[in-house]
């Protein structure tokens, strides 16, 4: 008998966790190496689910029921009164980033699943890949899964050029006990996907998950996102700036964010939405702030090593399909090492596929957001943010499964 195949996944958290149970179940000796030592934080962030993941799920034999998040049947626009100024039939389910990493990481071999392992080098032939952590382990493996996410460590030093590009605007993201909201709040926002397109910005929010998992009416929180615009020479380099003077170019951490400017955008919420929303951005005990960058990595796949997630492609959050896009990119692995013994091959099958699609759903992106742009360059920019500002549009397209090109023939 012939031993396994081993494959290493640098990144614990989601992308990664799909594409190490698809190996693993799939036969290959497969560990995952988390670059924290703790376990991973809940990230305040609620998650679209859509048919691609659902199915991934069920691929690694992990089937969540109605208990898998908050259900919705409609979306709405909110005015900056308050006034509903549309509406769209779509039923959709949202869940939480922690539940979703729960289900994925509880059935994950324990021994199998290393947390406080820093990816440090990597050295790759056309047989195999040697990794190095901070810690001093080192291993090798026939198969490199890079699933450390947008500031991805395999990535910089297999193509260090490729670098994610700030897209000139930030979202800020927070979470709110329904229990805190008003009565009008609670009957206005959390049976919706709700939304409000003041000029230049865009404001959503959905119900998801309490804390604890819970989906009782009364328990449940609001998931908000607030993309404002930021030139990224004045305000946004402001907006980084933590109490002592550093700036974070990267992303601040965001227990660093200065008071005065949550309190300086708490602020400057009365004078652009309406009250529901405005309510919402008041009682976020958590509110902070996250850059928005764009990625694309012209090659995913380097000898034995190949980048999933958002370590291959970074499209901003208007599609609501990060996650679904790493498990389209774990599922696509999977099948392409199924259908031939020939790795290399199977690996070239999956660039050729994932680089057209990531490709594909960062312009789609691109598009949705460009009218938030602090700076509009192009023409085709321009058109952009023309044709994406209306809220018929906005409620059409966010969080949808665009229609995808077609796959090029693979190798």
């Amino acid at each position: 008998m012939t031993a396994p195949r081993r494959a290493a996944v640098v990144g614990g958290s989601l992308g990664g966790l799909l594409a190490a149970h698809m190996l693993w179940r799939d036969g290959w000796d497969v560990h995952v190496y988390e670059r924290l030592a703790e376990e991973l934080e809940e990230r305040g962030a609620g998650l679209v689910t859509h048919p691609e993941l659902m199915q991934a799920l069920e691929d690694i034999d992990i089937r969540i029921g109605d208990d898998v998040g908050v259900p919705v049947q409609e979306r709405l626009t909110l005015d900056r009164t308050g006034a509903v100024i549309g509406r769209r039939p779509l039923p959709q389910v949202f869940t939480a980033w922690g539940r979703l990493y729960s289900v994925l990481k509880t059935p994950f071999p324990a021994d199998r699943y290393h947390a406080g392992h820093a990816l440090q080098r990597i050295e790759s032939d056309e047989r195999s890949v040697r990794l190095q952590f901070a810690n001093g382990v080192e291993t090798r493996v026939d198969l490199l899964v890079a699933a450390d996410g947008i500031r991805s460590t395999a990535r910089q030093q297999l193509a260090p050029g490729v670098k994610p590009a700030y897209a000139g605007y930030v979202a800020w993201r927070g979470l709110v006990d329904e229990a805190a909201f008003s009565d009008r709040a609670i009957r206005e926002l959390f049976p919706y996907f709700a939304f409000s397109v003041p000029p230049g910005e865009q404001i959503l929010g959905y119900p998801v998950a309490g804390r604890g998992g819970t989906l009782e009416p009364g328990r449940r929180r609001f998931n908000l996102v607030w993309y404002r615009p930021a030139d990224e020479d004045t305000a946004l380099r402001d907006l980084l700036t933590d109490a002592g003077g550093r700036v974070w170019p990267e992303g601040i951490p965001h227990p660093l964010i200065r008071p005065e400017v949550v309190a300086a955008v708490r602020r400057e919420a009365a004078d652009v939405l309406g009250p529901q929303f405005l309510e919402a951005v008041e009682k976020a005990d958590n509110l902070f702030f996250q850059p928005i960058f764009d990625l694309e990595s012209p090659r995913l796949v380097h000898g034995r090593v190949l980048l999933l997630g958002d370590a291959a492609f970074v499209a901003r959050p208007h599609c609501g399909m990060g996650v679904t896009k790493a498990a389209g990119d774990a599922r696509v692995l999977r099948d392409a090492l199924r259908a031939t013994p020939d790795v290399d091959a199977a690996l070239a099958r999956y660039d050729a596929e994932r680089s057209a699609f990531g490709r594909f759903i960062v312009g789609h992106a691109r598009a949705l957001g460009a009218y938030m742009q602090a700076q509009i360059r192009t023409p085709v920019e321009r058109a952009m943010a023309e044709k994406y500002r209306t809220p018929e549009r906005v409620m059409t397209e966010t969080a949808v499964p665009p229609e995808a090109p077609p796959m090029p023939v693979s190798p």
